[in-house]
């Protein structure tokens, strides 16, 4: 029986780096679209909770066709608010209306060039025996090569990891940082704990273009500038 998803997209109204970015247009759509563009092209309506607090966040998002019934507490709407608490309330909304699911996909709206066929690699690496799938783009700095420490007792630098004594980028491990873009959770490991505490995580690689964050003006920048890219290369 092929696994069915709660697709959760979590879009408080307060934010401080770009004001209002879940509604801020980017290359003229809702920066929130994208995400629901995304979600709706794998599941039905039904399995998609847009988890906000902010009512023009959810008139937004309503202007995609996508009905919007649940409403984020405000007490989960503030910058102390955790992930974990997030997701487990979108959760026992849908259980509470007898949506059933067999994995949780987080899709934050700060990663808008992420798209669907991202979301099914994904998919096809979980298993109900992991806690987490999570994308990942290869970072851009290596604690094997060219991430330094200093030593408390000297304030010399010493390299992070290893003896020091790699000389070429290509010779060190790869090494992966997580992009924001896709996570495929197990309902049972995110009752048990905070994604923090999962020991059995399972990467999803992908580029680095469609890997940009928006988390300041000059991201949203340069996702702009992909955006417009890519639509004369197409």
């Amino acid at each position: 029986m092929k696994n069915k998803s709660l697709y959760i997209i979590p879009a408080r109204g307060g934010s401080k780096g770009i004001p209002r970015k879940n509604i801020k247009e980017l290359a003229g759509v809702p920066l929130i679209h994208y995400s629901i563009a995304v979600a709706r092209a794998l599941v039905d309506d039904a399995h998609i909770i847009v988890s906000t607090d902010d009512d023009e966040i959810a008139q937004v998002a309503r202007r995609t066709g996508l009905p919007i019934s649940y409403m984020r507490p405000a007490h989960l709407a503030t910058d102390t608010a955790g992930s974990r608490e997030v997701i487990l309330d979108a959760m026992n909304y849908a259980d509470s209306i007898g949506i059933h699911y067999d994995n949780v996909v987080l899709l934050q709206p700060t990663s808008p060039l992420r798209n669907a066929d991202d979301v099914k690699r994904a998919l096809e690496l979980y298993s109900h025996d992991i806690d987490m799938v999570v994308s990942v783009v290869e970072t851009s700095a290596n604690p094997y090569y060219n991430c330094f420490e200093t030593d408390v007792r000297t304030g010399y630098l010493h390299v992070c990891k290893g003896d020091g004594k790699i000389t070429r980028r290509q010779d060190a491990p790869r090494v992966w940082e997580y992009n924001g873009a896709v996570y495929v959770i197990n309902p049972r490991s995110i009752r048990a704990m905070a994604m923090g505490g999962f020991s059995r995580k399972v990467p999803y690689e992908m580029p680095r273009e469609r890997s940009i964050d928006l988390d300041t003006p000059m991201d949203w920048a340069i996702a702009e500038l992909v955006i417009s890219e890519l639509s004369k290369n197409k």
